[in-house]
């Protein structure tokens, strides 16, 4: 879904760090925060999150800095928070996140990740709503992200860039989480390109790849924030059984609906993860 919007990122030539770099002197003067110490993007179902991890001081509608847009889907509000933690630290939350389907390309998806980086964020939490394989995860299950795969056939590494990708999700935090809520389960999270839901046998065949969440952001994302040095921690809202093994159509009526219904539970156990990080 293309748009005729002018954004900085869709140049040939542009520096899409230098942009970043500008995104977050943007933020800093706004908010009056020099540096952040962790970032949160919240997808559908961890919105109220924001609300319980600490004190908001500053919010901007996001397109006001550069490089971002207006999000294209419900359960997204459109907005950068600046929230003081009860730690001292601070955390950005972002609520405007780019799905890779919108057709903007990998540099919007991936700006969140990369201003977060320059406004001196350490640890990035990734969250989303998705679909589940294993049968006993029911809609309203959170679930770590253990590792993904990527089936976007892009990525946003440009040019000669390679970086290791072995515990992307960092194991030390998935730790850490559990010490919060040990009956966290985990699993391997595949990016579909989307906009479409997935057949039932394409998520067969992420099943026999070992996939156990499929969705249609994070991976994209998690790759920027590990070129870009930070520890990532990921999580999913299971919103529905994936199709095949859930007999019923998808519809995103259904997720956001799940997604409402989860929101309380789900944000309050984010919210005690970001307190002890």
């Amino acid at each position: 879904m293309l748009n005729s919007e002018t954004n900085p990122l869709d140049a040939p030539d542009a520096d899409p760090f230098e942009i970043a770099r500008t995104a977050a002197a943007e933020i800093a003067a706004l908010t009056g925060v020099a540096q952040h110490d962790v970032a949160l993007t919240l997808g559908s179902g961890w919105g109220k999150a924001a609300d319980l991890i600490g004190e908001t001081t500053h919010t901007i509608p996001a397109q006001e800095i550069t490089g971002f847009s207006a999000p294209a889907l419900e359960g997204h509000v459109g907005t950068l928070r600046s929230v003081l933690l009860p730690s001292g630290k601070r955390a950005l939350v972002i609520g405007a996140r780019t799905h890779y389907y919108e057709g903007h390309g990998v540099r919007r998806v991936v700006h969140s990740v990369r201003t977060a980086a320059a406004a001196g964020v350490k640890t990035m939490v990734l969250t989303n709503g998705a679909g589940g394989i294993k049968e006993s995860w029911k809609p309203g299950t959170p679930v770590l992200i253990s590792d993904h795969i990527n089936l976007t056939s892009d990525s946003p590494l440009e040019g000669a860039t390679f970086v290791d990708l072995t515990d992307l999700y960092s194991s030390r935090l998935r730790d850490l989480a559990r010490t919060i809520e040990p009956t966290l389960d985990d699993g391997v999270y595949c990016q579909f390109r989307g906009p479409q839901y997935e057949t039932p046998a394409e998520v067969q065949m992420a099943k026999s790849f070992g996939g156990h969440i499929v969705g249609m952001s994070t991976a994209l994302e998690a790759i920027a924030a590990r070129q870009a040095g930070m520890e990532i921690l990921g999580m999913s809202l299971i919103t529905n059984l994936a199709a095949g093994i859930q007999k019923t159509p998808l519809s995103h009526t259904e997720v956001i609906e799940a997604g409402r219904n989860a929101e309380t539970v789900i944000s309050a156990l984010l919210a005690r993860i970001v307190a002890a990080l």
